[in-house]
């Protein structure tokens, strides 16, 4: 069995208890690695190190960080087929999502890579005679990362290549259900890269721990940003508790992402792009469809050859290459999955497949719900698909709105003009017309509304994490008024 440390100032180090925890496999229930269990001590040592290595990455050249940026994606193409199986061991995920990540994240590196030399400025006009103003935009320094288990590596390679290409530093703290595919491979590549010693410190904790790391994250002033992917629970509090200590942070955080198939759909497009969009990564993406909403003309249709669909979707093992659907993470998911659609039943939910599991494995699941069920309004993380039939288009559009979250949508329609229309009235930080709501591009300004939370990534990133000044230079003496 594999033993991890932390990865703390360029060094694979103890934690300073000594105490290691046991990572487990949620398809098996093994132990999947020893894992060193980082304390406060641990965390105050990372942001150390980070706050002596900023003032040299800043003055890196450009080009310098660029390089290394691209070499940690070479790197990670390299090692593809080994992280795809660490990924599924680890975390779960089936082959086509093990892939995806594997495959995507190192295009994360590239396009930070590509971002260096966009932290520049300009010249803005200066009312003062003989003065040149200046808009400089820097580094701001320390950026406390933390991401989630359910795309373990991507997430976490998110939450500091853009930070670091800009000339921050890090401490990334991930999920303790995810630390070597979240922590420790990534601080793997950075070593390899030959990055200097701080740039990025990874903080590893078992269960019970990550309140501590968040709580010093925010509090600690040398922590000049934060960056935050989960559920909006944690985020709402982790955004108080920035907001106390007067420090921005990014946050992308639940969702209840509509698909809306409308009357003019074509068929077999709405049946694969919902069927992708919900059950990739067996539903634990927070921008999985969570809620299909079909026009009432074509619903008969679409929900018998949706559920034909769904019937074949092969669940169980993941590490098996033709299985689709894998285990949830955890217990808890489990337990909370069960009583969400036991209770939609009750209350008179049509169950049109599924809705058993064995261990950790829930099968593919369809529901039909009306507005008025607790499930429409919640965010459900596993393989369950709630379809909702509108009477109209307008009628789909209004149930799609009627949520608290606005992370991500998608709308299929031949009509471009209405796909249009509703893409600018849909209440979601992004829209994909004729697909489903799981999309992402490494450059995309992905990031959600309402209780999605708010701050963007990709070449929207740099306004999260750069500082703009304003500076004035005097080209001849001012005349004062005394």
């Amino acid at each position: 069995m594999e033993k991890y440390k932390l990865y703390i100032n360029g060094e694979w180090v103890e934690s300073s208890s000594g105490e290691y925890y046991d990572d487990m496999n949620p398809y098996t229930g093994e132990v999947f690695a020893q894992v060193a269990n980082a304390t406060e001590e641990d965390v105050r040592k990372a942001i150390d190190a980070a706050q002596a290595a900023f003032p040299i990455w800043r003055e890196v050249p450009p080009a310098e960080k660029r390089r290394l940026l691209i070499r940690c994606a070479e790197i990670l193409e390299r090692r593809l087929d080994e992280i795809s199986g660490i990924l599924a061991a680890e975390t779960g995920a089936a082959g086509p999502f093990a892939k995806f990540q594997a495959m995507n994240t190192p295009e994360f590196f590239r396009e930070a890579a590509s971002q260096v030399f966009m932290v520049s400025g300009e010249i803005i006009p200066a009312d003062m005679p003989g003065q040149t103003g200046m808009v400089w935009r820097q580094p701001v320094g320390v950026v406390g990362s933390i991401s989630p288990w359910n795309a373990a590596l991507l997430l976490a390679v998110r939450a500091i290549v853009f930070p670091i290409a800009y000339g921050n530093t890090c401490v990334l703290k991930t999920s303790e259900a995810s630390s070597v595919a979240g922590g420790v491979i990534i601080a793997q590549i950075f070593e390899e890269a030959g990055f200097p010693p701080g740039v990025l410190n990874v903080i590893l904790t078992g269960p019970g721990r990550s309140t501590m790391v968040g709580d010093i994250l925010t509090s600690d002033k040398r922590v000049r940003r934060m960056t935050f992917t989960g559920s909006t629970a944690v985020g709402r509090r982790l955004a108080v508790q920035c907001a106390e200590n007067l420090k921005k942070i990014c946050l992308e955080l639940g969702g209840n992402d509509p698909t809306l198939i409308l009357k003019d759909a074509d068929l077999d497009l709405a049946v694969n792009a919902a069927c992708f969009g919900r059950f990739m990564h067996q539903g634990q993406v927070c921008m999985n469809t969570k809620r299909i909403i079909v026009e009432k003309s074509i619903a008969d249709e679409f929900i018998e050859r949706f559920t034909a669909k769904v019937k074949s979707l092969k669940y169980g093992d993941p590490s098996e290459p033709d299985t689709i659907v894998g285990p949830l993470i955890n217990q808890s998911q489990m337990d909370k999955l069960v009583a969400q659609v036991e209770h939609a039943i009750e209350q008179g939910a049509e169950l049109k497949c599924g809705g058993g599991h064995q261990g950790l494995v829930y099968e593919p699941t369809v529901l039909i719900l009306k507005e008025d069920m607790d499930l429409a309004h919640e965010e459900t993380f596993g393989p369950v698909a709630n379809i909702l039939i509108a009477e109209s288009d307008e009628d789909a559009l209004r149930i799609a709105n009627d949520s608290d979250y606005g992370l991500s949508s998608g709308v299929i329609t031949q009509d471009i003009g209405k796909a249009i229309d509703f893409a600018e009235a849909l209440e979601s930080g992004c829209c994909h017309i004729n697909d489903s709501s799981l999309g992402d591009d490494p450059h995309a300004p992905l990031g959600g509304m309402k209780d999605s939370g708010y701050g963007k990534n990709g070449m929207y990133a740099i306004d999260e994490f750069t500082e703009i000044r304003w500076v004035t230079m005097q080209r001849k003496p001012n005349h004062y008024l005394f």
